[in-house]
């Protein structure tokens, strides 16, 4: 009987971009024990979930097998943390075991997080608590069932290891699945290396890797940065749009693929609140919830830095065409956030009054603090006379009575009923997000050994635009005195 192996590898980053790597095993684990398994995931990779149930499944999620194939390596990359730049980040907790084909013939990476000390540890430990795992597990989750794009997580594996953070923890690993890990921090190191052909190798992959299309193109470099642009506008339009907070939004957290990595100190807002920060470690507001965009943009111009030889031969003209391209990021930002903000209303049109209409809505949001997710499922409900009034989630009832007059005449010039309008709302606006109250409370369940709180979360959060009964706590805000001085943690 032929033995056909749980996963089936092509490690092209390893065949093709030595350099940017150290090969390494990951540390075994004294007593490996599953937490969670993604079986959707699974199929999407071919994967037989029961495999990966099986003694020897779980032996691979937490890193004690290496699977047929495999070429594990830690990854390296810069980064501007806060703003100040680290020369050697790299994989210091975790591994790239290799990629895979899924069954649209897509690569993905498949990679380990809390597997152990690399050459990168940086006198890290290279652990990882189940708490922060079962975290990323969930918020990839929650994210991808948004429709915002995403790194995800295979499973979660309790490592029987003990983990010294300020208290002492559980361990776990995350085996995660991206569409590739390459960051704006890999090209940063790239760059240093002083070797100039290593960046042209690495743009050319991460060409034909993510923006084939862009290899026809006149200047296929700055088309591939502007295609990079592209891709962060409008992922973090999307997740400004459901009130999402990376927390560390470092150039080593920004993927050249455009999807949301790296789930640390994230969390949605509850309150509306331009200046919303939550991470313990972001002392300035640096990635409050309205500095992203502008910051996004930073980092782009980071990216843009180590193309430059590639853009053109002048370094004059370089910097022109880079410059342009760069400059054009608030007009895309804004067309993708606009663009979700009238679909968040129910406009189908586009007339001319709308900006103002969304302009003042925010407004209006900001100087009342009402409850982000709440608003917009009420304003829905609201079409079909359903639920409390709308007004009850402001302090000042009357403050919205003018807005919601200029809305409703708004939907009034479209060629869609109320009803219709108010569905394709719903379509668009979630009921259950990961209320922090919420995560916290199934974290530290989880972290005790009750896994619980955290499904039923879970559950909620995967289907987060059909509201169901018996779910009502999922969709209620978190009390005030949890919000006073809420703070999330890196989980490092």
């Amino acid at each position: 009987m032929t033995h056909r192996p749980l996963f089936t590898f092509d490690n092209s980053y390893v065949r093709e971009l030595e350099g940017l790597y150290r090969p390494w095993d990951p540390a075994p684990a004294p007593a490996p024990a599953p937490l969670v398994f993604n079986d959707d995931l699974a199929a999407e990779l071919a994967v037989d979930p029961e495999a990966l149930r099986a003694p020897e499944g779980v032996d691979i999620l937490v890193g004690n097998a290496l699977p047929e194939g495999s070429s594990p390596v830690a990854q390296a990359y810069s980064g501007h943390q806060f703003g100040g730049f680290s020369p050697r980040l790299g994989d210091g907790r975790a591994l790239l075991l290799g990629e895979v084909l899924d069954v649209e013939g897509h690569r993905r990476d498949l990679h380990l997080k809390g597997s152990g000390r690399t050459p990168f540890a940086r006198g890290g430990d290279g652990k990882a608590a189940v708490g922060p795992m079962l975290r990323e597990y969930l918020m990839g989750e929650a994210m991808h069932a948004l429709g915002i794009p995403t790194t995800r997580a295979l499973a979660v594996v309790a490592t029987g290891d003990k983990v010294l953070r300020e208290t002492v923890l559980p361990g776990a690993v995350l085996a995660r699945v991206a569409a590739s890990h390459l960051r704006v921090g890999t090209f940063q190191y790239a760059a240093s290396q002083g070797d100039p052909t290593l960046v042209r190798r690495l743009a050319d992959y991460a060409i034909a890797r993510h923006y084939p299309h862009t290899a026809e193109a006149e200047n296929p470099y700055l088309t591939f940065f502007e295609a990079v642009m592209d891709a962060q506008a409008s992922l973090v339009a999307r997740w400004v749009l459901v009130g999402f907070i990376h927390g560390v939004m470092n150039t080593d957290n920004v993927t050249i693929s455009g999807e949301t990595i790296d789930y640390g100190p994230c969390a949605f807002m509850d309150a509306f609140d331009a200046a919303t920060v939550f991470s313990s470690i972001d002392h300035g507001g640096r990635y409050a919830y309205g500095n992203q965009p502008p910051i996004a943009q930073w980092n782009l111009a980071r990216f843009a830095e180590t193309l430059l030889p590639l853009f053109d031969e002048d370094p004059d003209t370089s910097v022109r065409l880079a410059t342009e391209v760069l400059e054009a990021f608030p007009d895309r930002y804004h067309g993708h956030w606009v663009a979700g903000m009238r679909a968040k209303l129910g406009l189908a049109d586009s007339p001319a009054g709308d900006a103002d209409l969304i302009d003042d809505l925010v407004a209006l949001l900001q100087a009342e603090r009402v409850d982000y997710t709440s608003f917009f499922r009420a304003l829905a409900s609201s079409l079909r006379g359903e639920g409390a009034p709308i007004g009850s989630l402001f302090s000042v009832p009357e403050a919205l009575e003018a807005w919601a007059g200029r809305w409703r005449a708004e939907l009034a010039s479209q060629p869609r009923n109320l009803a219709e309008t108010a569905a394709a709302m719903d379509r668009v606006n979630p009921v259950y997000i990961p209320r922090n109250h919420l995560v916290e409370e199934a974290l530290t369940a989880a972290t005790d050994g009750d896994l619980d709180p955290f499904h039923r979360l879970l559950d909620a959060v995967v289907r987060p635009f059909d509201e169901r009964p018996g779910l009502e706590t999922y969709a209620t805000p978190a009390p005030a005195a949890f919000c006073d001085g809420y703070q999330t943690f890196c989980g490092t």
